[in-house]
């Protein structure tokens, strides 16, 4: 479903509203249907993903995804297989926790402080439950690892982050284990 459709449809309506106004008034129009297009897609979006929740609290045994694309809309209804229960998440997992180094362009690490920051998280339990994530998503079979274009996802079954660390004041900590790492994913050698 293209979100286009819709918003172009509130655009005309607004400027045709408009049309009985002078030319000041229609320009006004024109300019303000242009200026809610982005909010309108928000909008709708959020009202879909409302109603999967809804309906996939109604179904119980099956869950309806909305993801989005650009401005192109999915939705996805999965069966809840056996397996889910029968495998541990990634937040149930426990055991030792390995150190892995990780090198990334400067850029990309500050985007991934600032994400973890704004989440309330050290950047290594930020990146812990990212990874999990992906994990989760590709042995659901709706994920994997490369390909097309970044989507926005949301669904009533798959809710928040990696599960309640606090923030750490070193960025660098590693998830959990209270030990400092050795800096050097943002270094090159």
């Amino acid at each position: 479903m293209d979100l286009d459709t819709y918003t172009a449809r509130l655009r005309a309506d607004l400027i045709a509203a408009a049309a009985l106004g002078d030319e000041k008034t229609q320009a006004t129009a024109a300019a303000l249907a242009a200026a809610v297009e982005s909010s309108t897609r928000l909008v709708l979006l959020s009202a879909l993903s409302d109603m999967a929740a809804e309906v996939s609290a109604a179904l119980g045994d099956r869950t309806v995804h909305v993801s989005m694309d650009g401005t192109n809309v999915a939705v996805d209804v999965r069966n809840n297989s056996a397996t889910d229960s029968e495998h541990p998440t990634f937040e149930e997992m426990t055991g030792d926790i390995s150190r892995v180094t990780l090198r990334l362009v400067e850029q990309l690490k500050s985007r991934a402080e600032e994400a973890a920051a704004q989440s309330g998280q050290s950047l290594n339990s930020w990146m812990s439950g990212v990874v999990s994530g992906a994990l989760r998503d590709q042995m659901r079979g709706y994920g994997g690892y490369g390909g097309g274009p970044k989507r926005h996802t949301s669904s009533s079954r798959d809710a928040g982050g990696s599960g309640g660390e606090s923030r750490g004041s070193d960025s660098d900590r590693d998830a959990g284990d209270g030990r400092d790492s050795d800096r050097s994913t943002g270094s090159s050698d």
